[in-house]
């Protein structure tokens, strides 16, 4: 079994910068796929940045140039550097990765549990 879990969320006032990580553990052969995602009360659930194994990062025009993914394959975590944040991006943040558990075995998605980041003065 698979568990991500997320860390680093809380209240920063808007222009400061907070750091999300997301440790995964578990049975992991391969990662096809990492990102987070964010969804605010009353709207759905949207894609913030994504890394798919052999194509570019992909950023949502709402943080391209604010937020930058990295990913620590050695240590099976994944972070979000969020800079210049404003009071929109406040949300419930989910980091998801498609992992391959064994050689052959299918990809499946797994989540984290979600971290609130409020930005506020």
């Amino acid at each position: 079994q698979v568990r991500l879990v997320e860390s680093g969320g809380g209240l920063v006032q808007p222009g400061g910068s907070l750091k999300l990580s997301c440790a995964a553990s578990g049975s992991i052969f391969s990662i096809a796929a990492v990102g987070w995602y964010r969804q605010s009360p009353g709207k759905e659930r949207e894609l913030v940045a994504d890394f798919t194994a052999g194509i570019a990062t992909h950023y949502s025009d709402s943080v391209k140039g604010r937020f930058t993914l990295s990913i620590d394959n050695a240590k099976n975590t994944m972070s979000l550097q969020m800079n210049s944040l404003k009071p929109e991006d406040t949300a419930v943040y989910y980091c998801h990765q498609s992992i391959r558990t064994a050689p052959g075995a299918r990809v499946d998605d797994y989540w984290g549990q979600g971290i609130q980041v409020t930005v506020s003065s």
